[in-house]
């Protein structure tokens, strides 16, 4: 682990509750995790005594009063450690000022090295059991877009669907949303991240639907845009050249694939579309333990993909009142209708699986064709 760690250090303090949980188990909202030589220890508080015992195996289990990170530096200065590796990226400041106030004065100075995201980069290539999680995570996802397309209908309130949906995913028996849940209709699908709100569904214009579930610890995410009414002409021709981004991009996962790579696969076809600008956003990222974590799948990333990761691919177009007028470009698929100068937007997304010989889309279940409703 010392060639990993760098700078010297002999052992890694772990705080961040997803690396804490990764490692050993424990779920609760106060913990820490120490190793050094082939040890490996949790420390958490009285409050957690009974879900510790519970959950924690292989490890070795230490409940005291105080913090525990605390707690931990304490055990490992008193092992004899005299560097030790953090997270800092994911320790803030003042956590680490107060851990090291535990130290003394001569051993707080040069006590801790700095590393970023030693165990989130291991978290990335996903086990035979993690898998199993996610995949489930993604099936209940699919099985809460088919259900909630009955409630898309024009006047209902953007938090009412969100609400309805998040509502059907606690029946389902998830644990919570894997984030907040977007819901943006006409002019607001626009907006890349536009949370739900009090606006009504427009009789005319896409909804797009963005949301996740977590199950057993792993998180779902996906995202599908629909159309309510007849669409135009440039509505129609974005949709489809946002899908056929999309499906480039997922045509190029593969293991050894960079990243930047998959990224380029989906823009270039929004490019040849006249529609790159509109793509304001990277194509995807990983999903676990954390709805946010490695990969990051964005331009110029040299990061190559593994089997075991688990990843989104989710190009977009978004477009101000001005693009949306914008003439379609030649040999576009569309309908003859009449043309409309609101702003909107369209994303789709898809969780894909990195293979040992390609990629499996975790999201098949779910159509994400053109729906009219």
């Amino acid at each position: 682990m010392r060639s990993a760690l760098g700078a010297g250090a002999e052992a890694l303090l772990v705080t961040h509750a997803p690396d804490v949980r990764y490692l050993s188990g424990f779920t609760g909202s106060s913990g820490a995790v120490a190793l050094v030589g082939g040890r490996a220890v949790l420390f958490t508080d009285g409050r957690y005594t009974a879900q510790a015992k519970a959950e924690v195996d292989g490890l070795r289990l230490v409940i005291d009063k105080r913090l525990p990170g605390v707690q931990a530096v304490d055990w490992l200065a008193a092992a004899g450690v005299k560097k030790c590796a953090f997270d800092a990226g994911q320790t803030s400041v003042a956590a680490l000022e107060l851990i090291k106030k535990s130290l003394p004065a001569p051993v707080r100075r040069s006590f801790f090295v700095a590393t970023d995201g030693l165990v989130a980069r291991i978290r990335q290539v996903k086990d035979e059991d993690e898998i199993v999680r996610v995949r489930k995570a993604a099936a209940v996802g699919c099985g809460l877009f088919s259900a909630v397309l009955q409630y898309l209908i024009p006047g209902v309130g953007e938090t009412q669907v969100a609400a309805q949906l998040e509502f059907m995913a606690r029946l389902a028996g998830v644990e919570a949303m894997s984030f907040e849940t977007i819901v943006a209709s006409g002019e607001r699908s626009a907006l890349p991240h536009g949370r739900a709100t009090a606006a009504k569904l427009p009789v005319q214009g896409f909804v797009t639907l963005d949301f996740g579930v977590l199950l057993h610890g792993y998180c779902s995410d996906m995202t599908r845009t629909v159309h309510l009414g007849r669409p135009s002409e440039r509505e129609w021709d974005v949709y489809h050249s946002v899908l056929e981004a999309q499906v480039a991009a997922i045509a190029a996962v593969s293991p050894g694939v960079r990243c930047g790579d998959v990224d380029e696969a989906a823009r270039s076809v929004l490019r040849k579309a006249g529609l790159e600008k509109e793509f304001s956003h990277s194509t995807g990222h990983g999903v676990g333990l954390e709805i946010h974590e490695g990969p990051r799948i964005a331009a110029k990333q040299e990061q190559v993909l593994e089997p075991g990761m688990v990843i989104t691919i989710e190009p977009g177009a978004y477009l101000s009142s001005g693009a949306a007028l914008k003439a379609r470009r030649p040999g576009a698929r569309g309908k003859k209708v009449h043309p409309v100068a609101k702003a909107f937007g369209v994303r789709i997304e898809d969780m894909v699986l990195v293979t040992k010989n390609g990629h499996e889309v975790l999201t098949a279940a779910s159509p994400k064709d053109w729906i009219e409703l």
